[in-house]
């Protein structure tokens, strides 16, 4: 089928005050592009790590997913405050620059792809990240759906709340902030979900429950979307591995599945 084609380019960001670096990763030349979907990745320089380009091209040789332009933005020195939930920071006052990350995606970044790449449109554009980026790709994809249509969330870092959880006062239900964006927000038609936990991404339980903070935030936000009115099955993929970690490793396992998921042969029929 042919090798991924990997350009990297420097943009400089008047918004975030410094150069950010990305990767686009795009389709082997004999894939026949006449569309092609659009996926933004936070921490992109995790991708390096993870070999994506030998996972792209395992897939693109089974065509087993439609064509994409994968953008990799690396994350900076800063990246506990650039990304976050832009509306309100955490407790600690961390995220303050993610309304300033989301100016960047939308007035630097997407004009810059659609000016290198001379696409007057894509098919469509998703986004996803890893950890606290999972939590920035969701916050933007679920605050501008009019833009995005899919987002993925590996390991993402839902516990991020507006009081600390050693405050007499801290509520789940009420101090977790991306679960009270799904929940006061509107529904949007068409907007898909991926999440993906592992059993041993931390070992934190703050409500005693036995289940691990992370898969229990996961699971709780999945359960607002549901009740937002998506549906658990066509609208939702939740994959949770037995022995996964919170690390690139288990990422890594998780992105095939994901983008089959998203662009795989079915999930177009479904389009």
């Amino acid at each position: 089928m042919g090798e991924i084609i990997i350009q990297s380019y420097t943009i400089l960001s008047g918004y975030l005050k410094r150069e950010v670096n990305i990767d686009c990763y795009l389709p082997p030349q004999n894939t026949g592009v006449k569309e092609l979907n659009l996926l933004l990745v936070n921490d992109g320089q995790d991708l390096v790590t993870m070999h994506f380009q030998d996972i792209l091209e395992g897939l693109y040789a089974g065509q087993t997913i439609a064509p994409l332009l994968c953008v990799g933005i690396h994350c900076g020195s800063d990246r506990k405050n650039e990304y976050g939930t832009a509306n309100i920071p955490d407790y600690q006052g961390l995220g303050i620059k993610a309304a300033l990350y989301t100016q960047f995606i939308f007035e630097e970044l997407l004009p810059f792809i659609k000016k290198e790449y001379a696409f007057h449109s894509f098919k469509e554009k998703s986004f996803c990240g890893f950890s606290l980026g999972g939590l920035s790709a969701l916050d933007i994809v679920w605050n501008h759906a009019e833009t995005f249509s899919k987002v993925g969330v590996f390991s993402g870092s839902l516990w991020w709340r507006s009081l600390s959880q050693d405050d007499p006062s801290f509520k789940e239900e009420d101090h977790r902030i991306m679960h009270n964006e799904i929940r006061n927000g509107n529904y949007f038609p068409g907007l898909k979900f991926f999440f993906e936990t592992g059993t041993l991404d931390e070992t934190a339980d703050r409500n005693n429950n036995g289940i691990i903070d992370s898969i229990d935030d996961t699971l709780s936000l999945i359960d607002e979307l549901v009740k937002k009115g998506y549906d658990a099955e066509s609208d939702i993929r939740y994959l949770e591995f037995a022995d996964g970690k919170h690390d690139v490793v288990t990422w890594a396992r998780a992105f095939p599945d994901f983008l089959k998921w998203g662009w795989g042969s079915d999930a177009q029929k479904n389009n």
